[in-house]
């Protein structure tokens, strides 16, 4: 389960920047992850309020938000959203190429917003 070491480090880089800002209470904490990034939403959420629990963020609400796969064809540079939305390998709907696309988006990991008092 590595959402416990995606959670470690999330909260490593929320309690940087409530020390940067001089904040001392999360409200919430947005997280988009990409459909590729191989995170299960339900376990880091859970890490999350584990790891939280008995802490100054005890009670910050994580929000995740998950961006779809978006592939460029390397053929055409036609930009497109396989089916199914996890392949990596599809083909290209603008010239039918199967291999060789470039992921645009759909493996990110990262904080959007953090909402500080």
């Amino acid at each position: 389960m590595h959402e416990l070491s995606i959670a470690q480090s999330l909260l490593a880089l929320i309690e940087d920047e409530m020390a940067k800002h001089g904040k001392e209470k999360l409200i919430t904490v947005k997280v988009r992850h990409g459909r590729l990034s191989s995170v299960v939403p339900e376990a880091l959420s859970m890490a999350f309020e584990v790891m939280t629990a008995d802490s100054r963020l005890a009670g910050a609400a994580l929000v995740m938000e998950e961006t779809p796969v978006l592939l460029r064809c390397r053929d055409c540079s036609r930009e497109f959203t396989p089916d199914p939305p996890t392949a990596a390998f599809a083909p290209c709907p603008g010239c039918g190429q199967e291999l060789g696309h470039t992921v645009v988006s759909g493996r990110e990991l990262y904080i959007e917003y953090l909402e500080l008092e």
